[in-house]
């Protein structure tokens, strides 16, 4: 299929209210994703939070702020459709727990979706697998020690043959901010490789 149709397709979703595994979606959806036909990166995270299923947006919050800078990009090169994918592992906010937090991703959505919409982004060679939803999907076994396992293992998992490459990420959230503060080799290490890595693809961009 090709991908205006494929990314018309998605914007008319309904198959978490329609025909959900499980407990229907709570609300009317309202998939958020960005295809591409030239971007060499794309962005894997969870799921749409509140802020973005209300701006139809992606990272629209404090968290997309901080990811930003974790790869050194501003607003104008992360929005632009030429230079970045984005592409959750599930494209409508999925609600909220009994205790305030965002529900997992709904399964219908990398089941649906997640092979063909990568089928018409052959081009991309960076994927930036945030939090463990879209580490699972994209490393399988390599992720099995959890979030926290294989960010440590983001050397070797970047160094894999093959394309595209995986760098695993933690959920850029204040929740995370004890993690990062007890492992600077996050921000001494990782971050300066993942933003080389970018800017390396961006380069010959306009």
């Amino acid at each position: 299929m090709e991908q205006t149709e494929l990314a018309k397709e998605i914007s008319r979703c309904r198959i978490c209210v329609d025909a959900p595994r499980g407990k229907a979606l709570p609300h009317e959806p309202r998939p958020v994703v960005v295809l591409s036909k030239t971007a060499r990166i794309a962005i894997c995270g969870q799921a749409p939070g509140t802020r973005v299923h209300q701006s139809g947006v992606p990272f629209t919050d404090p968290s997309g702020d901080r990811l930003r800078d974790w790869m050194g990009v501003g607003p104008d090169i992360f929005y632009d459709p030429q230079r970045i994918a984005i592409v959750p592992m599930g494209m409508c906010f999925p609600g909220l727990d009994a205790k305030g937090g965002d529900l997992p991703p709904r399964k219908e959505c990398a089941a649906t979706w997640r092979q063909r919409i990568f089928e018409t982004m052959d081009q991309i060679e960076l994927i930036l697998a945030i939090g463990g939803y879209a580490q699972n999907w994209h490393l399988g076994e390599l992720s099995r020690g959890g979030v926290n396992a294989t960010v440590g293992e983001w050397q070797s998992i970047v160094m894999r043959p093959g394309k595209p490459v995986v760098f695993p990420l933690p959920h850029p959230s204040w929740r995370n901010n004890a993690w990062i503060t007890r492992n600077p080799w996050f921000s001494n290490a990782l971050l300066p490789d993942l933003k080389k890595m970018i800017q390396r693809l961006l380069v010959g961009k306009s």
